[in-house]
């Protein structure tokens, strides 16, 4: 069958999907009504070796469709997109939503590789993820260092991204940024960095790591409602035993603190420059994000594929697949037809 058919069938099905998607979720204002449950779930998670990592991740849809792969942030896990997945799938998207190296069922497959949380490992192992799968090519979306996680992989391997949709837009950054100081407010919104910094902090977030990270969902995310199940399922995914190394290594690391490895070394240089996206790019950000954030006008021109930034209303907050599926959904389809 033609592509040119084969595209016009799939966006004829996605618009259906979603139709029938809108009228099964309430509204709140121009996205989804924040849902606190915990009544969909993923079916049994898959592991693969993917050159450093046994990644565990789960997977929807059509094993032959377009792939999407969903990235999750911290602290969050693979159940921020539990109901994008099947509105994807249902659209004939094969979605595959990974734990990020330090969550979940993901293990590193040596005792004694470095617990690394620098930006361009994390964007390796979606690289290597791709090539374990064989997955060419595939839309990558996601939030926080999902988002993160994308973007440098649609500068470091634009070939392997058909197009993205980015949380909070351009995030690549660089140690030597991470040098300059800000402005008193938006530095105390970094207060969790400057503790991970400390060896205090490391202590205290293995030690209360469930409680942290509860805070973190609830600054973050102001007016949503997420119950105690709900936010349970995603903190089972802390218990990783790499969890706190790679957090801690990860914030120590964007402030200098931490040295990452030689391998990554080339890869940080092209990063630090600041690269223009050239994959086509949706940047959505809720409109009562509690993270630190800066606004769409700041970064627009970091993309120069074909782009669109969308704001989502209704209180919703940092954890924008999780609080309004529907829309991130929808940018995943809208993204692809660009």
């Amino acid at each position: 069958m033609p592509e040119t058919v084969n595209q016009n069938r799939r966006r004829m099905l996605a618009a259906t999907v979603m139709t029938i998607a809108a009228a099964q979720f309430p509204k709140a204002g121009a996205a989804d009504a924040p849902a606190g449950g915990t009544s969909s779930q993923f079916g049994p998670l898959k592991q693969v070796n993917a050159s450093l990592l046994n990644v565990g991740y789960a997977e929807a849809g059509p094993a032959g469709g377009p792939p999407v792969i969903l990235l999750h942030g911290w602290p969050y896990d693979i159940y921020s997109f539990v109901d994008v997945a099947p509105v994807l799938a249902s659209a004939g998207y094969r979605v595959i939503v990974p734990y990020l190296r330090g969550y979940g069922t993901t293990r590193f497959l040596s005792p004694d590789a470095l617990r690394n949380g620098q930006p361009s490992a994390l964007a390796a192992d979606v690289s290597a993820l791709m090539d374990a799968l064989n997955i060419k090519k595939a839309i990558l979306a996601g939030f926080d260092w999902g988002a993160r996680t994308a973007n440098i992989v649609g500068v470091l391997w634009p070939e392997r991204c058909k197009a993205m949709v980015s949380v909070s837009g351009y995030l690549i950054g660089n140690q030597e940024a991470g040098k300059l100081p800000l402005p008193p407010n938006a530095e105390l919104q970094w207060w969790y960095q400057y503790y991970f910094a400390t060896e205090r902090g490391r202590v205290g977030y293995d030690k209360y790591r469930h409680d942290f990270a509860k805070l973190i969902w609830q600054i973050a995310s102001p007016q949503w409602k997420f119950d105690d199940a709900t936010f349970d399922r995603s903190a089972a995914s802390f218990d990783n035993p790499d969890h706190v190394a790679i957090v801690i290594h990860n914030y120590r690391w964007r402030l200098a603190l931490a040295q990452g490895e030689p391998r990554y070394d080339d890869l940080e240089k092209r990063l630090a420059e600041a690269p223009v996206i050239t994959v086509p790019t949706i940047t959505l950000e809720g409109d009562a994000n509690g993270a630190p954030h800066v606004d769409s006008s700041a970064y627009a021109k970091k993309f120069s594929g074909k782009y669109a930034h969308r704001t989502i209303t209704g209180g919703i907050g940092h954890n924008l697949p999780q609080e309004a599926p529907q829309a991130f959904a929808q940018a995943v389809i809208d993204v692809d037809r660009f």
